[in-house]
C-alpha cells in the first residue's frame, strides 16, 4: 500500500533509506482531545491524551497557552496534505522537507502534537520565541514529550519547533 501510494506522489521508493527514518504504523485507539485552532477535533492515542491533558494543565499554572494544531494523522490524510501542496505547485523534493512522507510521519502514531500559543503565528520557526517553547524545553520531558525535529536533525527534516512527540 505504501509503496504504491509513494509512487502515486512521486516519492523516491528509497525514501526514508538514506536517512533511518523510521516507519511509523497507524494508531487505531485514539480519543478526542479537543478542537484545535479552526475547530476541528484531534485526536490522540489515549496515554498521550491523558498526559498532553496534564501538561497544559501545567503550563496553565504557569499562566502559558497550549494550544494544538494537529494530533494524529492517519495515511491517508498526511497523503492528502502532500497532495494538496503538489496540485499548489509545489515540488515533493521540498514538501517532504516540511511533510514526512505518509507512513513515516509520527503523527500516524497518535502520540504527536503539533503545538501553538497564542501571538504567534502556528507551525512557523517564530514559536521558538515564545514563553510556550520556553516552557516546553523546561517541562515537556516531564510528561513523556520531545522535540523530534530540532536543527540539523539525522532525518532532513526541517526544523519544527512546534512538533513535541510522546516516546512510546
Amino acid at each position: 500500500m505504501l509503496r504504491e501510494l509513494h509512487e502515486e506522489l512521486g516519492i523516491s521508493a528509497d525514501y526514508g533509506h538514506n536517512t533511518d527514518l523510521p516507519v511509523f504504523q497507524q494508531a487505531s485507539d485514539l480519543v478526542d482531545v479537543g478542537p484545535n485552532l479552526v475547530g476541528r477535533m484531534q485526536r490522540l492515542a489515549p496515554r498521550a491524551a491523558r498526559q498532553w491533558s496534564a501538561m497544559t494543565d501545567a503550563a496553565t499554572q504557569d499562566s502559558i497557552a497550549l494550544l494544538i494544531v494537529s494530533g494524529f494523522r492517519s495515511i491517508e490524510y498526511q497523503a492528502e496534505l502532500i497532495r494538496k501542496k503538489i496540485i499548489a505547485g509545489q515540488v515533493i523534493g521540498e514538501i517532504l522537507t516540511v511533510n514526512a512522507a505518509p507512513g513515516y510521519s509520527e503523527h500516524h502514531t497518535g502520540r504527536a502534537i503539533d503545538i501553538a500559543t497564542p501571538g504567534s503565528r502556528p507551525l512557523t520557526e517564530d514559536f521558538e520565541s515564545t514563553d510556550a517553547f520556553c516552557w516546553l524545553g523546561a517541562n515537556a520531558a516531564r510528561f513523556g514529550f520531545s522535540m523530534t525535529y530540532p536543527r540539523h536533525n539525522r532525518w532532513g527534516i526541517a526544523y519544527e519547533p512546534w512538533h513535541w512527540c510522546q516516546k512510546g
